[in-house]
């Protein structure tokens, strides 16, 4: 299912606080590595899911708000906290990982292509990118569209600090376009088909799972709550 962050109101940017469950989706397309750099890291909630897995990795993250560093630091080597269309910080710039991520941080960049281009400079050769990005075009937005709908929130695919929109067919095109070091490994979309009381009532948890894998797979950008890229660095 897609990784929704929840966002606690405060009166700057830079107190927000973007706190969630993680995206085990997006960490189960993690290869084997050593080094992490989990980019808008939000809370940790993701470096705390791989801490689970890895425990003996260097996880290291770069969040806007000085609130969510605080947090976020207790899973964390460092935790860096800075302005990511901002230049990267000289002593970041030394180091080299094996993974990037990005968890839903790119949609609330004015160029978020230019953003993947310049930190695939920190990636070692043969590393690892995992991208997570929202379908704006899931049933569930369609049907809030056809509603006549367009209403920014406080969190979700309409969050009010957005500045981009993404479909399954538009997302690997358009953040990649500036990167030609990266071959796209794989794209996935993980989701959900409106059941409603059968999947409460009647179906078993593991066939209302099938459902929705068959369905992402089939029909990504209607079912698809997010839309999950993997490159390689050549």
């Amino acid at each position: 299912m897609s990784c929704t962050k929840a966002l606690s109101m405060k009166n700057s940017i830079t107190e927000r606080i973007y706190a969630n469950i993680g995206n085990p989706p997006l960490i189960d397309l993690l290869p084997d590595f050593k080094s992490l750099l989990d980019i808008g890291c939000g809370a940790g909630d993701n470096a705390r899911l791989i801490r689970g897995i890895n425990p003996d990795c260097e996880i290291q993250g770069i969040t806007y708000s000085e609130a969510e560093a605080d947090i976020a630091s207790r899973f964390l080597n460092k935790c860096w906290c800075f302005n990511l269309e901002a230049s990267i910080p000289d002593d970041l710039l030394k180091n080299r990982f094996d993974v990037l991520m990005f968890s839903h941080v790119l949609e609330h960049l004015r160029d978020p292509a230019n953003v993947v281009s310049r930190y695939s400079e920190l990636l070692a050769p043969g590393g690892t990118v995992l991208i997570a990005v929202p379908n704006v075009l899931s049933w569930r937005m369609r049907l809030q569209f056809l509603m006549g709908r367009f209403e920014y929130e406080s969190a979700g695919v309409l969050d009010d600090t957005h500045l981009r929109f993404f479909t399954y067919f538009t997302a690997d095109g358009y953040l990649l376009a500036k990167s030609p070091e990266l071959m796209i490994f794989s794209k996935t979309a993980t989701g959900s088909v409106p059941l409603w009381w059968f999947r409460r009532y009647l179906l078993p948890q593991r066939w209302s799972d099938r459902i929705d894998q068959w369905a992402c797979r089939h029909w990504p950008n209607l079912f698809g709550g997010q839309v999950l890229i993997k490159a390689i660095k050549l």
